[in-house]
């Protein structure tokens, strides 16, 4: 079964150590470098970071970061973005991934920072595995690029 559970003193170099397979390394940010840009974002107030360990049976297998922007002159409406998203190439191939992306599904619709309507993310156009597990789950494209990535939605 999988949960989340927050960064903390006792799992952070545990979290910033997690790596994707190489061949996805272009793919994803690394886990130092997600939390580093929460804590910018947070600090400048451009929305609210939600970064969590992934575990499986109390091993750490991935990382996800949620956040809620909220609405603003920036942005029309509230919603939540998939901000960052890792298996360890260690645990990938066991449905862990599509199990994490459905609980984060779970886990917003409770609307844990604000209410919202839609859920975001992003990946790379050539990141064939990612846009499958995507579409699998109910995200559509929506025909936006955002640094290069296409973005995806679910209405919730």
């Amino acid at each position: 079964m999988i949960e989340f559970r927050q960064i903390t003193w006792e799992n952070f170099g545990e979290c910033v150590k997690l790596q994707p397979k190489e061949e996805q390394r272009s793919f994803v940010a690394t886990n130092l470098s997600s939390l580093a840009e929460a804590y910018v974002a947070l600090t400048n107030n451009e929305c609210i970071p939600m970064p969590y360990a992934i575990y499986h049976d109390d091993i750490m297998v991935g990382f996800i970061m949620l956040s809620y922007n909220y609405a603003n002159e920036d942005n029309a409406e509230s919603v939540y973005w998939v901000w960052r998203f890792m298996i360890d190439r260690n645990y990938q191939g066991r449905g862990y991934g599509k199990e994490a992306i459905k609980k984060a599904i779970e886990l917003i619709r409770t609307f844990p920072k604000g209410e919202a309507t839609m859920v975001l993310l992003s990946y790379e156009p050539d990141n064939l595995v990612a846009k499958a597990l995507y579409k699998s789950i109910g995200f559509a494209e929506t025909g936006d690029i955002e640094d290069g990535e296409l973005v995806a939605k679910l209405t919730l």
